[in-house]
């Protein structure tokens, strides 16, 4: 994404206290969003999270003839796919470089018109996240696929037919086109080595809803057989997890005590077992998750990105921070994504000790396979931070800047702050909420 105008001064040192809700998944919402391109009849999608990531994937539906209505109730969208068209390539264009999700778009787009068109790719600058495992697995149902200067033309002119898919890494985002494409697909798609996250879990429960015929097997295996039509769904979006546990290190970081409504403890487990490791402190509540720094010195961990159930690449930007005040050496192996750890510029900039490998470090006790891209970051603490100018560089280290800039003693001006609304709902009114003390200017 482009440099955006709003930034925030943030007059920082003091803890982060009170209460404030999570919404639905950005992981979630935006792919219901797609799914509901499948259906015959029109679908209600609840606890919708006002960002950016949500507008987008509306504007490229509303590109395709969906109409889209917004219900009584906060969060709650309508989508009617009853006069799906192809939209003006000019048009899709407009949207190029804002989100990836329009990939998405491919199975469903075929499916009802039989042809799709997809634009460069956007998204946050973190490593190459090749389209490749995408392409390759629209291949196998059937789809021709020509390369333009302008971006991909599928078309498929034997209709799509199921297929057997094996990742050779358990992407959620191919996870989600297979789903996506293989519930309407002719004869049955076997995906092996797919993604298991909570967020692929609701996608499928929600094509379920829809009609489709999904099972998951053991050791990352789903059978979809494919079905002659899908209806509409209505449907609740499962919590966001990443902006939970942003909050939660923002909590741990500033020596503060933050509620998080909206939140479950089975989809946290992971990251709860490793606050707990650090020295924070939590208890799970019907309605969230309650999370406070309990006095005393934090610990030092180490920690090795994955994907689920393992420690989730989302998590460790935030935490990084909170890890700046521990006692000792952590280290932070990034095993998912190649460009990760540029957001510790800043912090180092503020006065955190870290440490970037870029070839990664060698661990004989390592759990996760060391893969030839991964890269691992050192940090040594405690280091006390100062404020400092940082311009935002993508979504998640975006946010921990922000909760550098409220630990840090003096004045942090904080600038490009837009692409934090990509994936967090109201983040200045919850900062208030939660006694920071700030200026911002949009």
């Amino acid at each position: 994404m482009g440099l955006t105008s709003d930034e925030i001064i943030i007059n920082g040192g003091r803890p982060l206290k009170g209460r404030i809700e999570v919404r639905g998944a950005k992981n979630l919402a935006t792919k219901a969003m797609v799914a509901a391109l499948l259906g015959k009849t029109p679908s209600v999608l609840r606890n919708v999270p006002n960002i950016s990531d949500v507008r987008v994937v509306a504007g490229l539906l509303a590109l395709h003839g969906v109409l889209i209505t917004r219900g009584e109730q906060g969060g709650e969208w309508r989508l009617d796919p009853s006069n799906v068209e192809v939209a003006h390539q000019a048009d899709i264009d407009a949207h190029a470089g804002s989100s990836r999700i329009p990939i998405l778009f491919c199975g469903p787009l075929l499916h009802r018109l039989g042809e799709a068109f997809i634009p460069d790719l956007g998204g946050c600058r973190i490593g190459d996240r090749p389209i490749d495992f995408h392409l390759d697995a629209l291949r196998n149902f059937g789809a021709v696929i020509e390369k333009l200067p302008s971006g991909i033309s599928l078309t498929a002119p034997d209709g799509l037919k199921g297929a057997n898919i094996e990742l050779p890494y358990p992407s959620v985002g191919a996870t989600e086109q297979v789903l996506l494409t293989a519930v309407l697909a002719e004869g049955q798609t076997e995906l092996r080595n797919a993604a298991i996250e909570p967020e692929i879990v609701d996608l499928i429960c929600i094509l379920q809803k829809m009609g489709a015929i999904i099972s998951m097997e053991p050791n990352r295996v789903i059978f979809i057989e494919g079905v002659p039509e899908l209806r509409g769904y209505d449907h609740r979006a499962i919590f966001d997890r990443n902006e939970a546990a942003s909050w939660a290190a923002a909590a741990l970081a500033t020596k503060g005590d933050v509620f998080v409504g909206g939140v479950e403890q089975e989809e946290m487990m992971t990251f709860l077992n490793v606050f707990r490791k650090v020295g924070g402190d939590f208890d799970v509540h019907d309605d969230g998750i309650r999370f406070w720094h309990p006095g005393g010195a934090l610990k030092p961990v180490t920690i090795e990105t994955d994907v689920h159930p393992g420690f989730m690449t989302d998590w460790q930007q935030p935490l990084v921070v909170a890890l700046t005040q521990a006692e000792g050496q952590s280290t932070i192996h990034e095993t998912v994504y190649e460009n990760r750890f540029g957001f510790t510029d800043a912090l180092v900039k503020m006065g955190a000790d870290i440490v970037v490998y870029k070839e990664g470090l060698h661990d004989a006790t390592r759990r996760v396979k060391r893969r030839e891209f991964e890269q691992a970051a050192v940090i040594t603490g405690p280091t006390p931070l100062h404020g400092a100018d940082i311009e935002v560089p993508d979504l998640r280290g975006g946010f921990s800047h922000l909760i550098a800039a409220l630990t840090a003693e003096g004045q942090s001006k904080v600038t490009n702050l837009g692409i934090i609304s990509r994936g967090y709902e109201n983040f200045i009114e919850k900062l208030h909420l939660l006694g920071a003390d700030f200026v911002y200017e949009s």
